[in-house]
C-alpha cells in the first residue's frame, strides 16, 4: 500500500487519499465481507484508518511516513505519525492527546446524517465494510456536511484582526449583511450543543498548554467572548458550538485546514460502522431505494422534429 501512496501527486488533497486508500483495503482483504470475518474487518478497517490519514497527509508534505508503535494510544499514535520525523524522537503531549481523543469520541455518531446515510445505502446492497466507509468518506468531503469547522478558520481569517471582532458580531446581527458567524448554534440542539461544553474546557486546556501565538485564535477568543455576551446572541441561544471549538483545537495543535475533514471521518468512522454492522448482522435487511415523488407536467404536447 505505500507503493500505492507513491504514485498519488505531490500535493493530494489527504481526503482523495484517504476515500481511495480504505477503498482499496478490499483488495488486500477480500474475506472481509462474511458474517464470520466481519469484527476482524472492523479491527483493521479502524486500526489502519489512523495509519493511511497520517500517511496522506505526509504524502500532501513530502515528508517520510512514521510506522505506528503499538505501545501508544490510538490518539497518541496518530500524533506521532502526523508529526514525527524518524531521524527524531517526538513526545506525544497528554493534555493534546486528551483533546485529539475527545474529538474523535464527541464526532462518532450523530444521527441519521449525509455520510452515515450513505454508509447505510451502501451497505444495504451487501457491499463490503471497505467500500461502504470509503463512500461515507466521500459524501463526508462535501463541504456543506464535513467543512463546518474549515468554515470557522475562513470566517476568522476574513475577521482579520480582534479590533474587527465587534463589528463582525454587528454585521451577524443585520440580516442584510450576508455575513453568518460560523460555529454558532446547531441545527439539532436548540439551547446548546453539550459537545461544546465539553471541547471548551479543552480548547482552554490545548491553547495553554502549547502556548502558540497565533492571530486566527486571538480573534477566536474574543469572538467567543463578545458572542457569550451579546444579548442578541443570548436571546437565541446562538453559543458556540462543537466546530467553533474543534477547528481552533485542531488550528493550536498544528494541524492543516485540508486536514480537518479527514479528522472529522476518523471520529466519525466507529459510527459509521456501528451502523453498517447492525445492518449486515440484522435479519432481513433489503436494499435501500428511496422513492421519487414525480411533481412536474402530467400531459405535454409532443412537436414532431421537424415542426420545431
Amino acid at each position: 500500500m505505500i507503493n500505492v501512496f507513491d504514485h498519488y501527486p505531490p500535493h493530494a488533497h489527504p481526503m482523495a487519499i484517504l476515500s481511495a486508500m480504505i477503498s482499496s483495503l478490499s483488495a488486500f482483504y477480500p474475506e472481509a465481507n462474511t458474517a464470520e470475518t466481519l469484527d476482524l474487518a472492523i479491527m483493521y478497517l479502524l486500526a489502519k484508518a489512523k495509519t493511511l490519514a497520517a500517511y496522506s497527509y505526509k504524502k500532501s508534505r513530502g515528508e517520510p511516513i512514521m510506522y505506528p508503535l503499538a505501545e501508544l494510544s490510538y490518539a497518541a499514535n496518530f500524533l506521532r505519525m502526523m508529526f514525527g520525523h524518524p531521524a527524531e524522537p517526538y513526545e506525544v503531549s497528554p493534555v493534546v492527546e486528551r483533546a485529539l481523543d475527545l474529538l474523535l469520541i464527541i464526532h462518532a455518531d450523530h444521527e441519521q446524517n449525509c455520510s452515515t446515510s450513505t454508509v447505510r445505502m451502501v451497505g444495504s446492497t451487501g457491499a463490503n465494510p471497505y467500500a461502504c466507509v470509503a463512500a461515507g468518506v466521500a459524501a463526508l468531503w462535501g463541504p456543506a456536511h464535513g467543512g463546518a469547522n474549515e468554515a470557522v478558520l475562513k470566517m476568522l481569517a476574513e475577521i482579520g484582526k480582534p479590533e474587527n471582532v465587534k463589528s463582525a458580531v454587528d454585521k451577524a446581527k443585520d440580516k442584510e449583511s450576508g455575513f453568518r458567524l460560523m460555529g454558532f448554534g446547531h441545527r439539532v440542539y436548540k439551547n446548546f450543543d453539550p459537545r461544546a461544553r465539553i471541547l471548551k474546557k479543552a480548547c482552554d486546556d490545548v491553547l495553554g498548554e502549547m502556548g502558540v501565538s497565533d492571530p486566527l485564535l486571538d480573534i477566536a477568543k474574543h469572538l467567543e467572548e463578545a458572542a457569550l455576551k451579546d444579548e442578541f446572541f443570548i436571546e437565541r441561544k446562538l453559543y458556540p458550538n462543537v466546530d467553533f471549538y474543534s477547528g481552533i483545537i485542531y488550528r493550536a495543535i498544528g494541524i492543516p485546514t485540508n486536514m480537518f475533514t479527514v479528522m472529522f471521518a476518523l471520529g466519525r468512522l466507529p459510527g459509521w460502522i456501528a451502523h453498517y454492522r447492525e445492518m449486515r448482522l440484522e435479519r432481513g435487511e433489503r436494499i435501500h431505494r428511496p422513492r421519487q415523488v414525480y411533481t412536474g407536467e402530467n400531459v405535454r404536447k409532443w412537436i414532431p422534429l421537424d415542426e420545431r
